[in-house]
This record gives C-alpha cells, sequence and structure tokens, in this order.
C-alpha cells in the first residue's frame, strides 16, 4: 500500500462521510483525489473493486497487537486484547466506518459480503489467532475459537455500532475507549480464564 494508494482511499472515505453512497464514483474519487480515472480503474477495477479495497484498508486498522507466541503469559495476553478492543472501538466509531457500514447496510447484495469478508470476517481471523495461541499456553479454554471470538466482540461492541448506523450521535473519547475495552477484557478473562474447563467457558 502506497501513499499515493492510501490518499485515494482516504479520498473514497471522505466523499461517504461528506456525500453519501450516491456521490461514490470513478469520476468524483478522481476529481477528489487528484488523479486520474484511468489510475483508477487500472489500480482498482471498477467501483467494486475500490469498496473492496477502502474496507480492507479500514479493517487493516484493527490489529491483534505484536506478541511472543513462544512466550505469552496472562499480562502479554491481557495488553495484546485490550489493545485490539481500543484499537476496534476507535475505527467502528469513526464517522468514516459508519459512513462505510451504512452503504453496505443499503447496498446488502453487492456491497454486503465486501465488507463481512474484508471486515468482520477478516478481522476475526486476526484475533482468533492470539486466542488459540493463548489456549496452547493454556491461558484460556475454549473448544471454538469462534465462539469465542464471538463472545469478545459482543463484550467489546455491545450496542454502539448499531446506535451510531442509526443515527444515535454521541462521541466516545480516548478515556472511554480504554475503560471499554479494559471491562471487556475482563469480563471475557472471566469467562474463558484457564481456572475454566472448555465445557465450563462454553
Amino acid at each position: 500500500m502506497t501513499e499515493r494508494r492510501e490518499a485515494v482511499l482516504a479520498a473514497v472515505l471522505a466523499l461517504l462521510v461528506e456525500k453519501g453512497a450516491a456521490a461514490l464514483t470513478m469520476t468524483a474519487v478522481a476529481r477528489s483525489a487528484s488523479c486520474s480515472k484511468e489510475t483508477l480503474y487500472k489500480w482498482f477495477g471498477d467501483r467494486d473493486g475500490l469498496l473492496t479495497e477502502t474496507v480492507r484498508w479500514q479493517a487493516s486498522k484493527v490489529r491483534a497487537g505484536a506478541y511472543d507466541r513462544q512466550h505469552l503469559d496472562a499480562g502479554a495476553l491481557r495488553e495484546s486484547l485490550e489493545g485490539f478492543a481500543a484499537n476496534w472501538l476507535s475505527v467502528i466509531s469513526s464517522e468514516t466506518s459508519v459512513a462505510l457500514n451504512r452503504v453496505a447496510i443499503g447496498q446488502a447484495e453487492t456491497l454486503g459480503g465486501i465488507v463481512l469478508a474484508n471486515g468482520r470476517f477478516a478481522i476475526g481471523e486476526r484475533l482468533k489467532g492470539l486466542l488459540l495461541d493463548a489456549r496452547n499456553a493454556r491461558l484460556v479454554a475454549f473448544d471454538d475459537a469462534e465462539e469465542a471470538f464471538r463472545t469478545f466482540f459482543g463484550l467489546v461492541g455491545r450496542d454502539i455500532q448499531i446506535r451510531l448506523l442509526l443515527g444515535d450521535r454521541f462521541t466516545i473519547d480516548g478515556a472511554a475507549i480504554a475503560d471499554d475495552a479494559r471491562r471487556a477484557v475482563q469480563q471475557f478473562l472471566a469467562l474463558y480464564g484457564a481456572t475454566k474447563t472448555p465445557a465450563q467457558a462454553g
């Protein structure tokens, strides 16, 4: 991802926030990003390709953090989970993510799958790697990584995303995000901590 391509994707998100999905044409993006339509078609193929790349770029901002798989301990696990939670909350509460998800909902048959595959599902696979490493280190106990991830996802997000998508105007500052992240991780580890058997955790 070059700086120039990132500038194009940032222009896509800005257009979505300012003018909505109807204004998102290759011509409008080219004008906003100060590049040619030929360049856009060369890089992204078409409008759906451009949106797909935009979703991937936005989702790539949510990471599980860096940790040493061979020396993963309770402190490192908690830090990585809190980092992921805070990162994800910051992304989903941004104007750009709200606009992008509204577009996907409005065009679910074409864009819904793109957002699911490159957003929620891709993010899930990244975090499940950490959860599986934590299970191997006997820090958590679960039978199904997908179910454990869904529980964590719910504890972190609660009703924040749906409220924002439906137009509830509230702001979440850095301190509130950090508090929410700590709370979610504490609750998750209370459910799936290594003192639980997989059956109890389920």
